[in-house]
């Protein structure tokens, strides 16, 4: 039994050559100018040089037709005088006669392609000369230009031939014309003339016309690149600097020459880049400002607020011995104070990152176990809710290089927001990895979110209905943070929501530190994005909130 070995298709060198081409199109103006003037000189000059030689080649044609004509009209009326004047009646002299027409023939037209032949259809006559054929006409004179000349008495009618000699066939035509022998009949003259000469003429102009075609092509090919690179160079002079000024070099500029457009564009690319740096400098004095602000307004704040929280701590403390309002006063003194409190250490928290003044802790970090120490720490809340909490971690057993203290804070602040927003039903923590990365997933059946809100989701003090309370004690900056923390592990934070069905916060981070890119073992967007619930079918519509 043979077994077939399948064929390896090779590669198409045009069809590489055609995705390099279709590449350099794409990316160079230079290419495409020089190109398109290349093959719009081209059609140009062949167009104009087919106009040209279809012209020449007419008039040099006509030139020589009507040469031949004249001298073929005249050489008929010297051989016909000769006829007409013999006084030859036998045989023998009327071909000594005919001897002596086609000799005359030959001086006046220059031309020895020359045949005398009698026309058909007449009684025979033993007076009658023989037929004189030269060799070049052999098989030339068809029966149709004899036709016409034997319909038309008196006329001259012509026909284009190939009339051969030692070198091979050469262009020309055969005159034909009618000539009256007294006591023969009617005879035909036809006279062959060689165009040779006139053809090695178009030839040699044709040649000529493309050798000159070929190095105007070329050098207007070499000027549209002189002047597409002294144009196109200003251009690239702008694209570099504004990748350098796009890249942050906000002290960058054009160099400014002449007084030309060029230098106009240059001009309004500094002026426009010097506007950019002084609005981003100014920018950037008000960003560190506002930092600067946030900073000391918190620290100035956490002395009073001790104060405060010592003092609500001692009133906490006898709230049983107050009055029934003054004692639920004193718990909403203890409770907002410790908000308070959290708001305080997030504002710091977001203006350390801010600053640019964070660092990590890293140690190698189980995320199962520290998923599952923040679940059994809120488990309480969850219950108050009505929530069910649920730890799923086919993987992320082994160690991860991260801060425990913020991948904690990430995770507790997804799932306290998990909680607010999902509606009393349960809530599904998933933790797997890979082998560039570990993530974990929050994922809720509640509310859910639009893809406008999803896309705002993270920013500071953001709320989807502003009319909706915190019910838990956020502080608004939780998921600001968590994005911030994650970025700074080098991992990504983001989310899937469709209203109505809930949403899904997944966090990936490199499972060891530097890694430049990683690929997250968890999915976004769930496979039942429409169930009711972990356990519950997919429903059919939009469930009420």
């Amino acid at each position: 039994m043979t077994a077939s070995v399948p064929a390896v298709r090779p590669g198409s060198p045009w069809r590489e050559a055609r995705r390099r081409f279709s590449a350099l199109w794409r990316r160079s103006l230079q290419f495409r100018t020089v190109a398109i003037t290349i093959g719009l000189s081209t059609l140009a000059v062949l167009v104009i040089g087919l106009y040209m030689t279809f012209t020449v080649a007419s008039s040099l044609f006509q030139t020589q037709l009507e040469r031949v004509l004249g001298a073929s009209n005249s050489a008929t009326v010297a051989a016909q005088k000769i006829l007409t004047s013999t006084d030859a009646s036998d045989r023998a002299a009327l071909q000594t006669v005919m001897g002596q027409v086609s000799t005359t023939v030959q001086q006046v037209t220059g031309s020895s392609a020359i045949a005398i032949l009698r026309a058909p259809g007449q009684p025979p006559s033993s007076d009658a000369p023989l037929d004189l054929q030269a060799r070049a006409l052999a098989g030339t004179i068809t029966p149709e230009l004899r036709a016409s000349v034997q319909d038309n008495p008196n006329l001259q009618f012509w026909q284009s031939v190939e009339l051969a000699d030692l070198d091979g066939a050469d262009p020309g035509v055969v005159v034909g014309s009618d000539l009256e022998v007294p006591g023969a009949g009617t005879y035909e003259l036809y006279i062959g003339y060689n165009f040779g000469d006139a053809q090695a003429t178009l030839a040699f102009m044709q040649a000529t016309g493309v050798i000159g075609a070929t190095a105007l092509i070329l050098l207007l090919s070499a000027i549209t690149l002189l002047l597409v690179r002294w144009i196109i160079e200003p251009i690239r002079t702008v694209a570099a600097t504004s990748r350098r000024l796009a890249a942050g070099d906000l002290g960058v500029r054009m160099p400014e020459q002449g007084e030309d457009e060029l230098s106009a564009l240059a001009g309004s690319f500094n002026g426009m880049a010097d506007s950019l740096q002084a609005r981003i400098r100014e920018l950037a004095e008000l960003s560190v400002m506002q930092q600067r602000f946030v900073s000391d307004v918190s620290h100035e704040l956490r002395t009073p607020l001790t104060t405060i929280r010592l003092a609500g701590d001692v009133l906490y403390g006898q709230r049983d011995e107050f009055a029934g309002p003054t004692g639920r006063t004193v718990e909403l003194l203890h409770t907002q104070t410790e908000r308070f409190e959290l708001l305080l250490a997030d504002l710091l928290e977001i203006s350390r990152y801010d600053a640019g003044s964070v660092e990590l802790s890293t140690e190698p970090t189980n995320l199962v176990h520290l998923a599952g120490d923040v679940i059994e720490a809120m488990h309480d809340l969850a219950n108050e809710r009505g929530s069910e909490l649920r730890l799923v971690a086919p993987g992320g057993h082994l160690d991860a290089e991260v801060d425990p203290r913020r991948v904690k804070r990430i995770i507790r602040n997804l799932l306290g927001n998990a909680i607010e927003h999902g509606e009393g039903r349960p809530i599904v923590v998933a933790v797997d990895s890979n082998a560039s990365s570990v993530g974990v997933s929050v994922r809720d059946y509640g509310l859910g979110m639009t893809e406008e809100e999803a896309a705002r989701v993270f920013d500071r003090f953001w709320r989807a209905d502003p009319s909706r309370t915190r019910t838990i004690g956020g502080t608004g900056l939780g998921l600001a943070i968590s994005l911030e923390d994650a970025a700074a592990h080098g991992g990504l934070l983001d989310v899937w929501s469709r209203p109505g069905h809930g949403t899904v916060f997944r966090l990936t981070l490199p499972r060891t530190a530097g890694l430049a890119a990683i690929e997250p073992p968890l999915g976004l967007e769930p496979d039942d994005p429409e169930a009711a619930g972990p356990d519950a079918p997919a429903t059919e519509g939009v469930r009420d909130a």
